[in-house]
């Protein structure tokens, strides 16, 4: 049995809730294992950071404020995190997935869309 990944855990305004890995294997287990097809997926553009999923709900989809607060949270846990607007990639999870032989953290993905957010996490830490 894998050990859940260690991730930090959001409640952003309506119940959305936003997990972010801590290191690069808590990324791939986040991304890959835990991460249901319809969960949307962030992760900072060009530099290293936390891979953020934007757990989906059965009955509701999010309004792009929501997924911009979601971007904000992937850039806050960035190399980005003091870099001003910053572009965030952002993605259902089902088209996220591991190239054969890649190290740890690291994804392709398709049908991207780029967010422009400022780094914050706000208060909805949990």
């Amino acid at each position: 049995m894998t050990t859940p990944p260690q991730v930090f855990e959001y409640i952003l305004p309506g119940d959305w809730v936003v997990l972010a890995g801590k290191t690069d294997a808590d990324n791939d287990r986040l991304s890959l294992k835990e991460a249901h097809p319809n969960d949307w997926w962030f992760h900072v553009r060009g530099m290293p950071g936390s891979h953020v999923i934007l757990r989906a709900k059965e009955d509701d989809e999010p309004d792009k404020e929501t997924l911009k607060k979601a971007a904000a949270i992937a850039a806050y846990h960035s190399k980005a995190r003091n870099g001003g607007v910053v572009a965030v990639s952002c993605t259902r999870a089902r088209f996220v997935s591991k190239p054969k032989g890649a190290k740890p953290g690291t994804v392709t993905i398709k049908k991207e869309t780029v967010l422009q957010v400022r780094p914050a996490i706000e208060d909805f830490r949990v």
